[in-house]
């Protein structure tokens, strides 16, 4: 079943290598090469938001992870980026499409729909 949390971080690859590191800290059983390809693997997208003098959040970028990983980053495409005020998308695209089809969602129509 789909889920979804949130995470304190300063950008969207902020949050991918903070979701990496933070399981490190459960001791010595565990280590970034199993962590990093699991969270890659896990994760499909990234939604940005950012903190707004006035209080209010706004979405400012959105990351599709490609469920690979060089080393300890984990590879991602900026699908939507703030340009000016404006969100738009960036002509990336996610690569796990078979997740979003199963559920029943094609982020085409959304992509295409932004354009």
């Amino acid at each position: 079943m789909p889920g979804m949390c949130s995470i304190h971080a300063n950008g969207a690859r902020d949050a991918l290598a903070k979701l990496s590191i933070l399981p490190l800290l459960a001791g010595r059983n565990i280590d970034s090469s199993f962590v990093v390809p699991t969270v890659a693997g896990c994760i499909d997208i990234v939604v940005h938001c950012q903190l707004e003098r006035s209080g209010l959040r706004r979405v400012v970028e959105i990351i599709a992870p490609s469920g690979q990983s060089a080393g300890s980053t984990i590879e991602a495409s900026t699908i939507f980026g703030l340009v000016g005020n404006v969100l738009v998308p960036t002509g990336g695209f996610p690569s796990k499409l078979t997740r979003f089809n199963a559920a029943g969602f094609d982020p085409a129509d959304v992509l295409r729909g932004a354009r």
